[in-house]
C-alpha cells in the first residue's frame, strides 16, 4: 500500500485524497454550483495558513468567498445562529468547512439551517422526524479535514452545545451530506504532538466504540479494523514526527474510515465525553481518551471474540482481554495522555449530573454493556481520580 498515491473515493460521499489536493477546492465548489462560498473554520484556526489558502484557492478559481470564523472549540447554538447570519447577509450559496472537528461540525451545523425557517434544535438526531427540506433548502457543503481525528467529514451529522441546558446534542438531517471532502495530509502537517495524539486516539475510539457495537454490520465493521490497524501502526510516528508525511497520510485514511464506520454506533467513552464537555468545556479527543480505560474494563465481560480481533489488528501476539486493554494504557502513557479527568480540570461535584446527561446520549444505547446512571458515575469517579480498574 502506498499512503502517499493521490486517489478518488465514491463511498460514501466523493472524496479527493493526497499530498496537495485542496488545490482543487475552486473547482470543487463550482461543480456544488457554489460562486460565493463561505468558509467557515474555529477561532483557533483563523490564523492558520491553511484559512488563507482556502480563501486565496477560491479567489483565484474566480469565486467570491467570505470568511466565517466564529465557531468555539466546543460549537454552541449562539455560534451557529451568528454563522446562520453571516451566510445570510453574505449572500452565500455554499459552505466550506475547514478545520478540526469543531469547525467541520460548526460548518455542517450552519448548512442545516442557512436556507429554512427551523430551528437547530428541530434538526435533533434523537427527534422521531426530521423537517421535510427541498433541495434548494439543502446548502452545498464541502468538507477538508485539518486534523486525523473526527472523521466528520463524509456525514452531515455535528455536535453542538446547548449551553443553556449544559448538553451536547448530536444535529443532522438524513438527506444531507456533504458534497465533497477533500483529505489533503499537507494541511495537517502543522498539527503539534500534543493536538496530533488527541485527536488521533479520538480516531482509535471511534473506531474501537464502533467495532464494539453488537449490530450486524460487516461493512462498518471492517472499515473499523482496517482504521485500528492504520492508527495503531501509525499515530506513535506521527506524534514523534510530525513531518513524516506517510504518517499523516495514514492516520488521515484511518480517521475518515472510523468517521464512517460509527455510522453503526459508538459507545459509553463517547456517551460521556459529549457530557464532560458540555459542563467543562474539555477537548473532545482528549477526554475520549482519558475515559476510554475504564469503559474497556466495563465492557470486559460481553466484547468475547471482538477483543481478538481488534488485538489482531493491532499485531498483538497475546489476544486476551489483558493484553489489549494493557497496550492500550501503555500507548495511551506514550502518548502522554493524562489517567485522570482531573488533571484536565473536572472535578467530582457535577458527576451525577453528567452521569444523567449522559445515559440519554445515543451513544449510551448502543454501547455493548447496558448501563445505569450509577454504572456511568462509577465510571467517572474512577475517570477522575484514577484510570479505570477492572471489575471485582
Amino acid at each position: 500500500m502506498n499512503l502517499l498515491t493521490p486517489a478518488d473515493w465514491s463511498f460514501p460521499i466523493p472524496i479527493a485524497f493526497g499530498s496537495g489536493r485542496v488545490a482543487e477546492i475552486g473547482s470543487v465548489c463550482s461543480r456544488a454550483g457554489m460562486a460565493a462560498p463561505l468558509v467557515v473554520t474555529d477561532r483557533n484556526s483563523v490564523d492558520l495558513p491553511f484559512v488563507s489558502r482556502v480563501l486565496d484557492l477560491l479567489g483565484l478559481s474566480g469565486l467570491s468567498p467570505g470568511l466565517f470564523a466564529g465557531i468555539s472549540p466546543n460549537p454552541t447554538v449562539a455560534d451557529i445562529s451568528d454563522g446562520r447570519a453571516a451566510f445570510v447577509g453574505g449572500n452565500h450559496d455554499g459552505i466550506v468547512a475547514i478545520g478540526g472537528g469543531s469547525g467541520m461540525d460548526g460548518g455542517k451545523a450552519m448548512s442545516l439551517i442557512a436556507r429554512n425557517r427551523f430551528g437547530l434544535d428541530q434538526f435533533d438526531y434523537d427527534a422521531d422526524t426530521s423537517p421535510s427540506l427541498s433541495s434548494e433548502q439543502l446548502v452545498p457543503l464541502v468538507c477538508i479535514p485539518t486534523t486525523a481525528g473526527t472523521g466528520a467529514e463524509t456525514e452531515s451529522t455535528a455536535m453542538v452545545t446547548d449551553t443553556a441546558k449544559g448538553v451536547k446534542i448530536c444535529v443532522w438531517h438524513p438527506e444531507h451530506r456533504p458534497v465533497a471532502a477533500i483529505l489533503d495530509p499537507e494541511l495537517t502537517l502543522g498539527l503539534p504532538p500534543n493536538l496530533t495524539a488527541w485527536t488521533g486516539v479520538d480516531a482509535l475510539v471511534h473506531a474501537i466504540e464502533a467495532y464494539s457495537v453488537p449490530d450486524f454490520h460487516p461493512m462498518c465493521d471492517g472499515l473499523a479494523i482496517e482504521a485500528i490497524r492504520l492508527i495503531w501502526r501509525w499515530l506513535p510516528r506521527a506524534v514523534e514526527d510530525g513531518s513524516n508525511l506517510e504518517a499523516r497520510a495514514a492516520m488521515l485514511t484511518g480517521s475518515c474510515l472510523a468517521g464512517v464506520s460509527f455510522l453503526k454506533g459508538l459507545g459509553l467513552v463517547h456517551a460521556m465525553s459529549h457530557m464532560v464537555g458540555a459542563v467543562y468545556n474539555t477537548h473532545h479527543g482528549l477526554t475520549n481518551a482519558v475515559l476510554l480505560p475504564s469503559v474497556i474494563e466495563y465492557n470486559k465481560n460481553v466484547l468475547g471474540p471482538k477483543t481478538e480481533v481488534m488485538s489482531t489488528a493491532m499485531g498483538l501476539a497475546d489476544t486476551s482481554h489483558e493484553a489489549f486493554a494493557g497496550a492500550i494504557n501503555s500507548m495511551l502513557a506514550d502518548l502522554a495522555i493524562p489517567t485522570s479527568l482531573g488533571e484536565i480540570g473536572v472535578g467530582v461535584d457535577r458527576l451525577n449530573e453528567i452521569a444523567h446527561k449522559s445515559l440519554g446520549d445515543a451513544a449510551a444505547r448502543t454501547n455493548p454493556r447496558p448501563s445505569s446512571v450509577a454504572d456511568i458515575e462509577s465510571m467517572l469517579h474512577k475517570s477522575v481520580s484514577q484510570l479505570g480498574q477492572p471489575d471485582q
